[in-house]
């Protein structure tokens, strides 16, 4: 084992290409692969959903849910296509789910509609829970097999 530096840079982890073929062999599994497919897809549902349910006169909901939407499903494909380079983002997808969910309580003049709650509540539970999957991946790949 190589002695490790004074330097807190990750260039220089005396195993980081163990840690890397770690993180990559957790992140190949079809397990791992059905997450981020399911991620990446709750993202783009995220984004569209305001056209899709029709959130009728909120511009600012509909943009947040545009923006969330667009940066999970950027988050996602990063887990799907570098997964070893990308699992410590892995932490920011509860949390983009969870805005998700109480968007429409903190937006100033979002109308609380049935269709705009459960579609908010549904989409946000489904990425938040894609996000828990995906850290739970990253703890698999801190494991040593």
């Amino acid at each position: 084992m190589a002695v490790p530096t004074t330097g807190s840079s990750i260039e220089h982890h005396p195993d980081l290409v163990e840690m890397r073929a770690r993180y990559e062999k957790a992140g190949s599994t079809p397990v791992a692969q059905i997450v981020e497919g399911l991620a990446f897809l709750s993202g783009l549902y995220i984004a569209i959903s305001p056209w899709v349910v029709g959130f009728n006169g909120t511009t600012s909901l509909a943009a947040s849910n545009l923006i969330v939407g667009l940066a999970f499903a950027v988050l996602a494909f990063g887990f799907g296509s570098a997964y070893e380079r990308t699992h410590l983002l892995g932490w920011t997808a509860p949390l983009l789910g969870a805005w998700v969910i109480i968007s429409q309580w903190v937006i100033n003049g979002a109308p609380d509609t049935a269709q705009i709650v459960v579609n908010n509540v549904v989409a946000g539970g489904v990425a938040a829970l894609c996000g828990f999957a995906v850290m739970g991946l990253a703890l698999m790949g801190r494991r040593k097999t």
